[in-house]
């Protein structure tokens, strides 16, 4: 497996997010904050929960060795896994769009030699887990395409059309 692919899937991710977050930034704050019946209660919570699993999964990534675009300074925060890092629509936004920025950088920054690079770390859950770097990142864009899907039905339940799921035409 090569860097290119994560290039991709890091295009894809931002541009998929561009997409959906005009969509959230039309939401009123009734809307932002609606209850569904999903473990994730409203597109505030999704959108929480992705920002903080991405941020995570970048900082544990700091192991491998050190990257620019991962800078300890954006990154010397430890929020936990069930806080909501933030409080509207407009403050979600700018921190996904710099957090894009980061994972994008990060990506472009990437050789063949980390991708292959274990590291171990302990989960919400308490389980230690060892893995490549790659697994790691596969798993990172899957769980945003996810959880995109899941807001994408939210949305849709609010009667907010959108479409941002084709990953075909950034590659």
């Amino acid at each position: 497996m090569n860097t290119d692919i994560f290039t991709l899937l890091a295009k894809y991710n931002k541009e998929a997010n561009v997409k959906m977050n005009e969509v959230i930034n039309s939401l009123s704050e009734e809307e932002w904050n609606k209850e569904f019946p999903g473990y994730y209660k409203s597109v505030h919570e999704l959108c929480s929960h992705l920002f903080l699993s991405d941020y995570r999964w970048l900082k544990r990534a700091k192991a491998v060795r050190t990257y620019k675009s991962l800078s300890d300074e954006y990154f010397s925060k430890d929020y936990h896994p069930d806080e909501i890092a933030f409080s509207g629509i407009a403050e979600y936004i700018q921190k996904r769009q710099e957090l894009d920025e980061i994972m994008a950088g990060f990506v472009n920054e990437l050789t063949e030699n980390d991708l292959e690079q274990s590291f171990e770390f302990t989960n919400k859950k308490g389980i230690t887990v060892n893995k490549k770097l790659r697994v790691y990142l596969l798993h990172l864009s899957h769980h945003e395409t996810h959880h995109r899907g899941m807001i994408s039905l939210y949305l849709e339940m609010l009667g907010k059309e959108n479409d941002y799921s084709s990953l075909y035409p950034y590659g």
